[in-house]
């Protein structure tokens, strides 16, 4: 599986789901069970190297902005969430974390933001496919700490001048 399918496989499921990351999640499984053990595998690799790729201050500041606060497992399901709404936004939020103020049209932390089980998903259709675990994907381990200029995710002022345009939209 290449990247381009990787990410066909994300957004066709995703409009099937008519956005809902739960919804999102059942319809990965599904999708991911048709295919060979190996493809999901691929798939796998494919979710993590992106998940990896998101681990940075600033994108941690994003979903702290607008969650209304991000701790780690907040966090981790935040970016589940991110790799989740497709390859435009993730590459666009992963280039400039500021840039979700305008591809956003709105947002619900009620609903959006916690992609925890699409996260799973890949895992599930293995484990169904195969009665076992997901083997180690061999990826190189992720950094000790996010990427980028630390900051305090819990005060409003660092996160108001780190994303002033998403604090703008969003903060508060």
């Amino acid at each position: 599986m290449d990247e381009t399918e990787f990410w066909e496989i994300v957004d066709s499921t995703r409009e099937a789901a008519e956005g809902d990351p739960d919804d999102h999640a059942e319809l990965l499984v599904e999708h991911l069970v048709r295919l060979d053990p190996d493809a999901v595998l691929d798939f796998a690799r494919h979710f993590e190297a992106r998940f990896q790729r998101t681990y940075t201050w600033d994108l941690w500041a994003a979903a702290a902005v607008l969650l209304g606060g991000a701790g780690e497992d907040a966090f981790d399901a935040f970016r589940c969430w991110l790799i989740g709404r497709g390859r435009e936004v993730f590459e666009s939020a992963v280039h400039d974390p500021e840039a979700l103020a305008e591809l956003l049209e709105d947002f619900d932390p009620a609903v959006d933001g916690d992609g925890e089980e699409i996260g799973f998903a890949a895992d599930e259709a293995y484990e169904a496919l195969t009665g076992v675990e997901t083997p180690d994907l061999d990826l190189a381990p992720p950094p000790p700490e996010p990427v980028g200029d630390p900051l305090d995710v819990t005060a409003d002022s660092d996160l108001a001048e780190r994303l002033p345009r998403l604090w703008d939209r969003f903060g508060g």
